[in-house]
């Protein structure tokens, strides 16, 4: 046999200790690539050969969550159930916060951070409450988002969450390169974050703020951690990729409200099917004063503001 067809044709395995089968051999190549790639010595070879969430079948599927459980009980030292819920036929989720009840509390903030399993040191927050001066209106240019008094609300003030809009028209997933992140059926934004690749694209695009970029492993205590997660939103994101608001993707598709909803104290945000005529939302955007933030952009939120009073 000559050399060429040897390196041609190479055996399955050489028998000695130091060869390993061919299949092994590009186990250790894959691994080292990746490695290689993201900078990241953790990322392991299955990780590394996802495929994109949207093409992978249904046993696929299967197989991720269970390693990704897997890998969270390892890490946590409790048990991670991470779902995949599909959107439910027949609706679309909408949103509206009455801008005249809001007393900017932060209540909404901080349950969000602790349903969505955000990193905690340091803190990302995936809702901003704006404060603005009444005289002027809504104002982007002369708000506080770091406003701190003794009490709220303040006087001569009004309060404006912003968060994700969910729009029609994403400008931050026509940028994304890899396709990393999407518009699902029910209307909800959605970014699959072991397919990210952190390039931050979107988060350039996106208008209103809304997508974050975890810099460092993020820090979130065991007994922080909410175990009941969804693949596409609040399971725990590792270093390197960008995160956002899904709707509480985990708790909608099962029929709940979002946590920032449930917790308002003044019943500031209405949550709803906008395909439903019955539902609040739609009783919202028909009777009370609406408007859509940076409408003249375009992007179609799925996020309404309006004056009840």
């Amino acid at each position: 046999m000559t050399t060429d067809q040897k390196l041609s044709n190479p055996p399955e395995s050489c028998g000695g200790s130091g060869c390993g089968t061919r299949r092994e051999f590009l186990g250790a190549a894959t691994a080292a690539m990746a490695t290689a790639l993201t900078g990241c010595g953790t990322l392991s070879k299955e990780e590394f050969l996802q495929r994109n969430f949207k093409e992978l079948s249904k046993q696929e599927v299967l197989d991720v969550i269970a390693r990704l459980e897997k890998e969270y009980k390892a890490k946590f030292g409790k048990e991670v159930k991470v779902a995949n819920t599909q959107p439910i036929p027949g609706v679309i989720f909408g949103y509206a916060l009455d801008l005249s009840r809001c007393i900017g509390c932060r209540r909404c903030v901080h349950a969000c951070v602790k349903e969505n399993n955000q990193s905690r040191d340091p803190e990302i927050q995936w809702i901003r409450v704006l404060q603005m001066d009444k005289e002027e209106g809504v104002n982007v240019q002369h708000a506080d988002a770091y406003y701190n008094p003794e009490e709220v609300p303040q006087e001569g003030h009004f309060y404006m969450p912003v968060q994700c809009q969910q729009c029609k028209k994403p400008p931050c997933t026509k940028v994304c390169p890899v396709g990393a992140t999407w518009r699902d059926k029910d209307g909800i934004v959605v970014v699959d974050y072991n397919w990210c690749i952190g390039c931050r694209y979107c988060m350039a695009a996106c208008p209103y703020g809304a997508r974050h970029f975890n810099w460092g492993e993020p820090h979130l205590p065991a007994d922080q951690l909410n175990p009941n997660t969804h693949y596409l939103g609040n399971r725990p994101r590792p270093k390197g990729v960008v995160e956002k608001c899904t709707f509480c993707i985990q708790r909608t598709r099962n029929g709940q409200y979002p946590a920032c909803a449930e917790i308002c104290p003044t019943g500031s945000r209405k949550f709803g099917n906008l395909l439903d005529k019955d539902s609040e939302i739609r009783y919202v955007l028909e009777n009370k004063r609406v408007f859509k933030f940076k409408e003249d952009l375009n992007t179609q939120p799925n996020f309404f503001y309006f004056y009840g009073v």
